[in-house]
């Protein structure tokens, strides 16, 4: 929905389409996923730990009409600003430990798009639910989990609940405890679960990064309802 450092806009497509009417996002971020196709149609809850991200879906969701939406302020290059929405559109890690920050044409041109996109898109995630909330605070029913976490290692360390702050055996814990269908995304140091590579990403200076994926479904009792929510 909007830009986000890690967002996975550019490689959803790779990812295996959701099996389940649930689609739970533990860390939900700009929940590309959720997004992609027909795939907000679905019961779709997301959880978000940082306060202020949660805090931007709750305004699309529960209070932003579209022409709200089109009187938000253009971005001017040069100026500064203290909004989070707009440090976010500087799509890089440190982002989230920026109080204000200067425009550049980049993030200019970046929130030019994404007024487009919060208009174009906005009928979309109505139905949708959004909870400040830890991953591990997520119900325990069949869902498709798209679980997103920061990467171990050093690119999961910009966010401000960074790969530091997780304990990766416990999440692995928690991933084989769900129900339905889990899909995993990772990078190249990942080894708290059985990842396989997925794709490999050119950045820049063409640096090649690696994406890996643990993906598992498990068959549960067509029964049980969805009461929590």
């Amino acid at each position: 929905m909007f830009y986000y450092y890690g967002r996975k806009k550019q490689i959803i497509r790779h990812y295996p389409p959701p099996n389940y009417d649930t689609i739970i996002e533990p860390f939900a971020g700009s929940a590309a996923y959720s997004l992609y196709k027909d795939n907000w149609q679905k019961n779709v809850i997301l959880f978000e730990k940082d306060k202020k991200v949660a805090n931007i879906w709750d305004w699309f969701i529960n209070e932003a009409s579209v022409k709200d939406i089109k009187k938000l302020p253009d971005l001017s290059v040069g100026e500064k600003s203290s909004e989070f929405l707009h440090i976010i559109h500087a799509a890089t890690k440190m982002a989230f430990h920026f109080k204000t920050i200067k425009v550049t044409p980049i993030l200019a041109r970046n929130w030019e798009i994404s007024k487009r996109v919060f208009a174009d898109n906005l009928y979309k995630i109505k139905h949708w639910k959004i909870i400040n909330s830890d991953y591990s605070e997520a119900p325990d029913i069949i869902a498709t989990w798209f679980i997103d976490p920061p990467y171990k290692g050093e690119s999961g360390m910009g966010y401000r609940y960074s790969s530091k702050m997780i304990n990766y055996t416990q999440l692995s814990q928690w991933v084989l405890q769900r129900k339905g269908e889990v899909i995993v995304c990772e990078g190249q140091c990942a080894d708290y679960l059985p990842f396989k590579p997925l794709l490999e990403l050119k950045g820049i200076a063409g640096k090649i990064s690696k994406e890996v994926i643990f993906y598992r479904s498990t068959k549960s009792s067509t029964n049980e309802q969805l009461n929590l929510f």
